[in-house]
């Protein structure tokens, strides 16, 4: 084999700019690993990507792919602790909508027995996001209470499992059609159209909760301040609530300096920028969330695999709004 199929992203635009391609199949340099992808996960960061200015994403044409697993097909000079056909999977960024991904071996983590390559797939992102969120920013502790915006969403889904396994009471926000998730997931749900944010969040809990979990930003950051009891703390995520410079600049200043004007704590969890930081928090935190998910303690619930190369029905599915639930693409189904 000489070359391989890829959906590169081939100009900003919507989903129809990610077109298949062939690309020259190369040997791995020293260092790298090349891996014959198996699944890769769909999220909202490939959205993202569409429009050319996802921060750490290389230009326009790329194949996009934020996150994948698969098997070890051929190990470049100076790997050790890998062998071939050994299932791994990587927090990508970029490169995962493709049949082969060449990557440096420190981007590789082992996918242990018992867990299924679409599986380990669909957590790195949603999860990770969440466990680290929870756990190395917000720091919570058992019995403290929780609000999640955005429930119903890959990483909301992840958080409620994770905040329920912390021993946390959890709130989901989610629309009245996403309650029955948020319920199965051991939250209560929260109908975020029946009113403000904050003033229902005090009707279930009239001292404001410990934490607020929040995917919107833009004007629901002042939502999520004022649900917080004091020195509570709003975590972002995300961010889909601000698409202008002056808006974003805003929205960071009420979340960084709003919320200690009102004595809580704000802060910003962004997954690319931690791991291109310091990769090792990412790399001890994925075989905690590994482990649970082959103890079957998380889900990461998939409700849509389409095959691999499929990344622009994928997209189209998840830009309409209507899927809940994780979309996955896998090498050899049907749809």
């Amino acid at each position: 084999m000489t070359t391989y199929r890829a959906v590169m992203l081939t100009r900003k635009g919507g989903p129809e700019v990610l077109q298949v391609v062939d690309l020259p199949l190369e040997a791995p340099g020293p260092g790298e690993l090349r891996v014959r992808v198996s699944a890769a996960g769909v999220g909202a960061t490939d959205v993202t990507m569409l429009n050319g200015n996802y921060p750490f994403a290389p230009k326009i044409p790329f194949v996009p792919g934020y996150e994948a697993a698969g098997v070890v097909d051929a190990i470049g000079a100076g790997v050790s602790g890998f062998a071939l056909g050994q299932r791994v999977a990587a927090l990508t960024v970029y490169g995962g909508f493709a049949e082969f991904l060449t990557r440096g071996a420190e981007h590789f983590l082992p996918v242990p027995e018992g867990v299924e390559d679409r599986d380990a797939a669909a957590v790195i992102l949603n999860f990770a996001t969440a466990w680290q969120m929870i756990h190395r920013v917000a720091k919570v502790r058992g019995g403290q209470t929780a609000l999640v915006t955005g429930a119903s969403g890959g990483v909301g889904i992840a958080a409620l499992q994770l905040l329920r396994l912390a021993g946390l009471k959890a709130y989901g926000a989610a629309s009245a059609s996403k309650h029955e998730l948020v319920r199965s997931l051991g939250a209560i749900p929260i109908d975020y159209r029946e009113g403000r944010l904050d003033t229902l969040a005090r009707r279930a809990e009239p001292g404001g909760v410990d934490f607020v979990f929040d995917a919107v930003g833009g004007a629901n950051i002042g939502a999520c301040i004022r649900s917080l009891r004091r020195r509570g703390m709003v975590v972002g995520f995300g961010f889909m609530g601000a698409p202008g410079v002056f808006a974003k600049i805003s929205m960071f200043a009420n979340l960084f300096v709003g919320a200690r004007l009102r004595g809580r704590r704000g802060d910003f969890y962004g997954i690319s920028a931690l791991y291109r930081k310091d990769p090792r928090p990412f790399r001890e935190d994925m075989p905690k969330i590994f482990e649970l998910l082959r103890n079957k303690k998380i889900d990461p619930v998939i409700k849509y695999t389409f095959p691999l190369l499929e990344a622009r029905k994928a997209i189209e599915l998840l830009i309409s709004g209507s899927a809940t639930g994780k979309i996955v693409l896998i090498k050899g189904v049907d749809g």
